[in-house]
Formats: structure tokens, C-alpha cells, sequence
């Protein structure tokens, strides 16, 4: 829980610094992600977010994703279509996330070196990339210790 206000403390600083405006929709949003176990998708958000705001509708999350996933605050997992918290917000970086088959648990790591390939790969390509997300899936170690 700590983490999780450290967290959001962090952006809302950020919001402060760049001029953003972390509206209370989004900052719940940003909340319920932190908060989920595993990857969460934007339906459950939504369900989560209409036991406090009956009236909330999708463009409601959709626009509150955006906007976290535009800022960095969180990521989303391409291939699950799911989003994840962004624990490292103060600093810019690309996703490289580690996904467990059997527990859906996600670990977000940050390899210099890998990143650094990539960007010399993007380069060497003359390709003009919009965003990375590298994803990762196996067995974690608890998964596979049982």
C-alpha cells in the first residue's frame, strides 16, 4: 500500500510539473490499476469505476487511459490488451515486462542493454518507431517453484 501512494504521490508531482491535469476520474483510474494484482482490463476498470460513478461509461476509462498510457503513468500490455502501473514514472523508459502463463503476474524490468539493440535495430532500419512494449511470457519463479 505504501508503494501504491508513493506511486501516486510521484505523479501527481509530475502532473504538477508539466501542467497536466490528473482529474479525479483519472487519478481514480490510475488508482484501480495500481491497486489490481495482475494486468486489469479496461471493462473491469470500468466496472470497478461504476460501483462509485453509476453514470460512468466507457469513453469515461477510455479517455482516463489515454491519458495515463500517453504520460507514461502506466502500460499497456499489447497482446493481453491490458494495463499495468507504471512503478518507475519519473523516469522515461519503454516497457519490457516479464509474464507469467500460469499467474498472470507481470514484472516490469529495465534492461539498458536490450533497449539499447533496439534502438540502434530502429536506427539501423531508418524505421521511425511510435512506441515498444516488450513482452516476455514464461514461468515466474514462485509458478515455478510449487
Amino acid at each position: 500500500m505504501e508503494e501504491e501512494t508513493k506511486v501516486v504521490r510521484e505523479i501527481e508531482a509530475q502532473c504538477q510539473q508539466r501542467g497536466l491535469r490528473l482529474t479525479p476520474t483519472r487519478k481514480r483510474v490510475l488508482e484501480m490499476v495500481i491497486a489490481a494484482d495482475g494486468p486489469v482490463k479496461a471493462y473491469d476498470l470500468l466496472d470497478q469505476l461504476k460501483s462509485e460513478q453509476p453514470k460512468a461509461a466507457p469513453p469515461t476509462v477510455y479517455r482516463a487511459l489515454d491519458f495515463l498510457l500517453e504520460n507514461q503513468f502506466i502500460h499497456r500490455l499489447e497482446s493481453l490488451n491490458a494495463f499495468v502501473s507504471c512503478f518507475h514514472p519519473c523516469h522515461q523508459h519503454h516497457g519490457q515486462f516479464l509474464i507469467c502463463e500460469r499467474c498472470q503476474s507481470v514484472t516490469e524490468i529495465h534492461d539498458s542493454a536490450v533497449q539499447k539493440l533496439l534502438v540502434e535495430a530502429v536506427a539501423e532500419h531508418q524505421f521511425r518507431a511510435q512506441r515498444q512494449v516488450l513482452e516476455i511470457y514464461g514461468i515466474c519463479r514462485d509458478c515455478r517453484d510449487q
